[in-house]
């Protein structure tokens, strides 16, 4: 039995890595920039072997930014099952594992969303939403004073910090991955905070 059982796990495990690399790939050069030859290569298999996992690049293009958005969209709503300081803090913390470990998938969101199908790129727009939705709800809750505008206005802007992590670069400064954690979570949690700032006070030179 623990053959037939394994097999499902070893193809399953041959397509994240499939899925991993093609990331990468497609970051680094291009949707178009990059064969099956390559992706093949990379992963130890001939090319014309990877469509006994995938019908095509465009495949795969399609099950990494749906299949991201999905897991976010899921993660996200298991995350704000505490309170709501804890579920903001939960969500926060959650993205940043995302963005820093994850880099190849923002670049290839942000690249190649438009090669996607209709179909594909309507249920990726649709979870992204549901997913901003998840904490625009939670920051109203921690920030009650907040309108749903305001709150979703500081969603998108502190998703966009967070998702800035692909150009954070050596030349960036910043000293390896726990502390560009521990900073994006102060700088994400301190533009929350200020919601509660008065939107009344006058800057004067």
């Amino acid at each position: 039995m623990e053959p037939t059982k394994s097999a499902p796990r070893a193809a399953g495990a041959r397509r994240e890595q499939i899925l991993r690399e093609a990331a990468r790939l497609f970051a680094e050069r291009g949707f178009h920039g990059v064969g099956v030859d390559e992706i093949g290569a990379a992963v130890g298999i001939s090319g014309p072997g990877l469509y006994r996992h995938f019908a095509g690049k465009d495949a795969m293009l399609a099950e990494l930014l749906v299949g991201i958005s999905g897991r976010l969209y899921a993660e996200g709503k298991r995350r704000t099952e505490g309170a709501p300081a804890q579920a903001l803090d939960a969500l926060v913390r959650g993205h940043i594992d995302f963005a820093l470990d994850d880099r190849p998938l923002i670049t290839v969101h942000d690249r190649e969303l438009d090669r996607l199908r209709d179909s594909d790129r309507k249920m990726v727009r649709q979870l992204q939403r549901q997913y901003v939705e998840l904490w625009v709800d939670v920051v109203r809750q921690v920030h009650p004073a907040t309108s749903e505008q305001d709150a979703r206005a500081a969603v998108h802007a502190v998703l966009g910090l967070l998702n800035s992590t692909p150009h954070l670069g050596p030349q960036s400064g910043l000293p390896g991955r726990a502390a560009t954690a521990a900073l994006l979570h102060r700088l994400a949690l301190g533009a929350f905070a200020a919601l509660d700032s008065s939107g009344d006070r006058q800057v004067t030179y």
